[in-house]
């Protein structure tokens, strides 16, 4: 037997995931995990047996529901479905899969089309993190349609603008929490940040490369990934974080001096694989760490004067904008407000189907 459940599979920035409304899962945290794991097709290497496509960019899953608390909207959790080990995190942001949440929740019916442009407030409710977007709505219908186009997703789209509210801190509970801009470790100056995102931010030439590698490159290197991982280990409870060896957090992100006429280039990892291009949050965050004077961001970035500043942060296959409020003073500056721009792309509206076993109680193990 096999039982169908309500599931909209969209195109969230560059990532892809399958969205469901709250109510349609189980509420059970345990037996609502089989049923993603069964949808998304894991542990599977190849995701063989689910909708998902055998990457962490697309093995993602939004959960929506109704918001109780006034000024905002939608609550929206995010699960981080692991793809070949019997896994589901919630323990972390998705700036990507965030994109279509508010799209979803206006088809859902959850949000009715206010005029041609529809502002929606979202909380991640993993991290209390709060977003506004902006989605166009003509004639009460969603537009997919339109001229803006981000790197490393084909053609051009609806633009979803998003302003984080309150992102500082979402994670690890502030924005650089050892207090420091810099910390030290294993030999390596790094800025430990989190600005909707925990991320380790350090100079590629201080693990020799020069951070213009591509990601096959970068993976190829096993001793280079050996060092990432021991940094990436012992950041973790500095970072307030725990033992991360199973978790996806904090990403890891080599910085270098821009390539291509932006503000500064990178290539992060998520946090094993390396990015074809860089997470939302984790831009943000690497941006937020280029204004901190004495940042490994900071010593290789190229930033434009003036309070808002446009970052053009260069990634494998392309760029993304981050635009930054920057008040403070020259010696301390204070990033004031976040924000930048998404598409996002409805992809199949349906039932997804799963084994009538992932909706039974999970075995309890033995003593």
């Amino acid at each position: 037997m096999q039982v169908g459940i309500r599931c909209m599979l969209m195109r969230g920035g560059t990532s892809k995931g399958a969205y469901f409304l709250a109510e349609d899962l189980p509420s059970e945290p345990a037996i609502r995990d089989q049923v993603l794991l069964a949808a998304m097709g894991s542990p599977d290497p190849r995701q063989i047996d689910g909708v998902g496509g055998a990457h962490p960019l697309t093995s993602k899953v939004a959960i929506i529901s109704r918001a109780k608390d006034p000024g905002i909207d939608i609550d929206f959790l995010f699960a981080q479905v692991v793809v070949d080990k019997a896994q589901v995190q919630m323990d972390q942001n998705c700036g990507n899969i965030l994109a279509g949440t508010a799209p979803f929740a206006i088809e859902r019916g959850l949000i009715k089309p206010t005029s041609d442009v529809t502002k929606v407030v979202v909380r991640t409710i993993n991290t209390g993190t709060v977003a506004e977007l902006l989605i166009e709505t003509p004639n009460g219908r969603v537009n997919y349609e339109g001229d803006a186009r981000i790197d490393g997703v084909p053609g051009t789209h609806a633009p979803i603008p998003i302003n984080f509210l309150d992102a500082a801190g979402s994670v690890c509970g502030a924005l650089l929490p050892t207090g420091n801009v810099v910390d030290e470790i294993d030999g390596v100056k790094v800025t430990l940040i989190d600005n909707g995102m925990p991320v380790v931010v350090l100079p590629a030439k201080s693990l020799g490369k020069t951070g213009y590698e591509t990601p096959k490159e970068l993976m190829a290197d096993n001793d280079f990934r050996a060092r990432l991982e021991l940094i990436r280990l012992r950041a973790g409870p500095l970072m307030k974080l725990g033992d991360v060896k199973e978790k996806v957090v904090p990403k890891m992100c080599l910085v270098a001096p821009p390539n291509a006429g932006g503000s500064i280039c990178t290539r992060s990892f998520i946090p094993h694989q390396a990015h074809d291009a860089i997470g939302v949050f984790a831009a943000v965050s690497v941006g937020t760490a280029a204004v901190l004077p004495g940042s490994p961001a900071y010593e290789v970035a190229k930033l434009p004067e003036g309070k808002i500043k446009n970052l053009s942060v260069e990634h494998p296959t392309g760029e993304f904008t981050v635009r930054m409020e920057v008040g403070g003073t020259v010696e301390k500056p204070v990033v004031e407000r976040a924000g930048l721009l998404r598409t996002a792309r409805l992809l199949f509206d349906g039932q997804i189907f799963v084994p009538a076993a992932a909706l039974a109680a999970p075995a309890r193990k033995a003593a």
